[in-house]
């Protein structure tokens, strides 16, 4: 399965890449426990270990591909993968994600990505 949401964040796409890629920004963002460096081919935790994945490519400021998994996840399921880009529109940016290879019903993650994503990132960066 596969499917892309979007939304609009009242921040630069340098500031949105460079807190999603740090470990104290995205814990700030989200709300829970993240450890994330901006370096290709690293692996990284999020959301207090339930999500897990390894950085496959990064485009500063532009473009972020992670393999990415759950805990929820069986053993034999491959990784599913999430692409962000990150388009700046006067000062604020579009965030399109697309999740793709997903094992299991993506109407659960997709609600995720809003729910412990994007309503809190909204809320991190109205206040800054």
């Amino acid at each position: 399965m596969k499917f892309t949401v979007k939304t609009i964040i009242d921040a630069t796409a340098q500031v949105i890449y460079t807190t999603w890629l740090s470990s104290k920004g995205h814990t700030a963002m989200t709300g829970a426990d993240a450890t994330i460096t901006a370096v290709v081919g690293k692996k990284f935790t999020a959301w207090d270990g339930y999500i897990s994945g390894t950085n496959l490519e990064l485009i500063p400021h532009n473009k972020i591909i992670q393999s990415w998994r759950t805990t929820s996840f069986k053993d034999t399921d491959e990784d599913s993968k999430i692409e962000i880009v990150l388009h700046e529109i006067k000062g604020k940016t579009e965030l399109t994600l697309t999740h793709s290879n997903i094992p299991k019903d993506g109407e659960d993650y997709k609600n995720g990505w809003e729910d412990y994503y994007f309503k809190p990132m909204k809320d991190y960066f109205s206040k800054k």
